[in-house]
């Protein structure tokens, strides 16, 4: 099997190799717009790709041992086809000709280091991912759905204070309609987008701009809450506790405000989280937490534990910040925690600090004592006020990876 990468210049930005890929092959899979491109190239039968995206994956593995040939947008292995067909062929079975990226095109154009460029795509996602990479003076290449993700990025960069930064439209970049044009976000008229567009960003934050720090701990006034929240020191050392790895999955119950997994989703693209809330309100609050602070991904379960654990996919970590006292919670979490998993609570009733003792007791972990003072006025001078303390439990589940 054959994947072929092609760009807006068709035949002629093809290697003798990719051409004799695409003339040799029995069958050509492609969007219409990728074998209008091959154009005369194509010998065999035509497969336009059909609607729902999986079936033309079915339709391609079900040729395995003939000659196919899947033509895909520039690099077939950058949010390609190329990437998805991986996850079911052995390389063995698989010959890849890459063509430039729309990312490599866009940097070529704009004279911006990739290495240095955060590139991203929000085709068929939610735009609030951009939020979390508009820091000052940071360059971001964002692979957009349509004709109207430059003007829905401009306006929401404007509403989270970055109105200042310059927006580079690329359009259909390699071919005969390529065109470049720029605006600030705040001033952004550009009219007839082409639906096949990247987005070039040099950010500029403006006074009170929404900015998303990369350490845990962000200020508790990012997060809208009504006081049900895990405030910032005490969220930054229980991020250090619950230990993010690449790839790992977080129950967060008893969410909240859902503080906790978004800043465990901030640390990396690749973790995941699912929060455990019983109240409706604080779980939509939860949720309008997640898209404002750039994670739009965090699922919210809405239920008490433990019932609403049935059937979630097993976690790696669970965090509770409240509820671990309800019967049965603790219990539940520990099951259904992978082997080498991690656990940890927090306690700031003496009840439940006292199940907490007994676990430790029982189980071993970690067992600490958490306190912060904050500086505030005291008559006419200025005192330490104490917070609330926080008790709390770290464990690893034995039989996995330490």
């Amino acid at each position: 099997m054959s994947i072929v990468g092609i760009g807006e210049e068709g035949l002629d930005g093809l290697s003798p190799a990719a051409r004799a890929a695409i003339e040799a092959a029995e069958v050509v899979f492609g969007g219409a717009r990728h074998l209008a491109l091959a154009g005369a190239s194509v010998t065999g039968t035509a497969v336009a790709w059909p609607s729902p995206f999986e079936r033309g994956i079915e339709q391609v593995l079900a040729m395995r041992g003939r000659k196919v040939c899947v033509l895909a947008s520039g690099d077939p292995f950058l949010h390609g086809v190329g990437a998805t067909l991986a996850r079911h062929l052995p390389a063995g079975e698989m010959r890849v000709i890459p063509a430039p990226s729309s990312y490599s095109l866009a940097g070529a154009r704009l004279g911006w280091p990739l290495a240095e460029t955060t590139c991203l795509t929000v085709h068929g996602r939610s735009l609030d991912l951009v939020r979390a990479h508009l820091h000052p003076g940071r360059r971001l290449l964002v692979l957009t759905s349509d004709g109207a993700g430059p003007g829905e990025i401009a306006r929401l960069m404007t509403g989270s204070g970055f109105g200042g930064s310059t927006l580079h439209v690329l359009e259909a970049l390699g071919g005969p309609r390529e065109r470049v044009r720029s605006a600030t976000a705040a001033a952004f008229d550009l009219a007839d987008v082409d639906p096949l567009n990247l987005l070039g960003i040099e950010v500029a934050a403006g006074e009170g701009a929404r900015i998303i720090a990369r350490a845990p701990g962000l200020p508790d006034d990012l997060f809208e809450h009504d006081g049900q929240l895990t405030k910032r020191e005490i969220r930054a050392l229980t991020l250090s506790a619950l230990a993010p790895r690449r790839g790992e999955l977080l129950w967060d119950i008893g969410a909240g405000a859902g503080s906790v997994s978004i800043e465990w989703m901030l640390a990396d693209p690749s973790l995941e989280a699912v929060g455990i809330e019983e109240r409706p309100e604080r779980a939509a609050r939860a949720r309008r937490n997640a898209q404002a602070l750039g994670v739009p991904g965090l699922a919210i379960v809405e239920g008490r534990a433990p019932d609403a654990l049935a059937d979630l996919p097993a976690p790696d970590v669970v965090f509770i910040g409240g509820g671990a006292g309800e019967p049965g919670v603790m219990d539940a979490a520990i099951a259904a925690l992978k082997p080498g998993g991690r656990l940890v609570v927090n306690a700031v009733t003496l009840e439940t600090e006292a199940l907490l003792i007994a676990r430790h007791a029982a189980q071993g972990g970690e067992l600490v004592r958490l306190s912060v003072a904050r500086a505030a006025p005291v008559g006419g001078l200025t005192g330490w006020r104490p917070a609330m303390p926080v008790t709390q439990w770290s464990w690893a589940k034995p039989g996995g990876a330490s």
